[in-house]
């Protein structure tokens, strides 16, 4: 045997090693630089949420999830409309002024809502973060003041807010609840978590 038929031999079992340890190096590393990119799970804790609300007649309410927080979709009525101006004296933030929840543009009217009948916001109480209970019946109830309008109630220090979300005077809440970033796909369908400026 000559010398070059060694070194080819060589030079054949050397390439075919290092090829092997090339697949086996991108077979090891592929699984490791996935785990680079988020889970579904991940992507669907910040993804954005669509909600039908097509069955949601005036004065129901519908809870849906985003982010882990429940969003609060209500179909008010024109009689719960058309009170809201009453209360402006009676609230800490009437037109949602204040910025430690910072209120989207169009948002920052007397219904906080883009549709005057579609309350969304985030159904937890801007105090300590308890989740406030449905008071929507107006009248005089346990806690509640004899001309209440309907509401909401937070169980944990007695905040109360309105049928916009509004918080009272001289309440634990600082902030009026906040209204999350949202849009409409169609007139029946919500999309909870982006807006047309995001």
């Amino acid at each position: 045997m000559s010398d070059s038929s060694i070194d080819s031999s060589k030079r054949t079992w050397l390439i075919a090693s290092g090829c092997a340890g090339a697949v086996g190096g991108v077979a090891t590393a592929v699984p490791f630089v996935s785990s680079f990119s988020p889970s579904e799970k991940a992507k669907a804790a910040g993804a954005a949420v669509e909600v039908d609300i097509s069955d949601l007649k005036p004065g129901e309410k519908i809870t849906a999830e985003w982010r882990g927080k429940p969003i609060w979709i209500m179909r008010r009525t024109p009689e719960q409309i058309a009170e809201l101006p009453q209360l402006d004296g009676q609230l800490a933030d009437p037109k949602s002024e204040r910025t430690a929840y910072p209120t989207p543009d169009y948002a920052k009217n007397e219904t906080r809502s883009i549709k005057p009948d579609v309350l969304v916001v985030i159904g937890i109480c801007t105090h300590l973060g308890c989740s406030p209970t449905d008071k929507l019946q107006p009248g005089p109830q346990p806690s509640l003041p004899d001309d209440w309008k309907g509401g909401f109630l937070c169980p944990c220090h007695g905040s109360t807010f309105d049928l916009a979300g509004r918080v009272f005077k001289n309440k634990p809440a600082p902030d009026n609840l906040e209204v999350p970033a949202h849009q409409y796909l169609t007139d029946t369908r919500l999309l909870i978590g982006e807006d047309k400026k995001a």
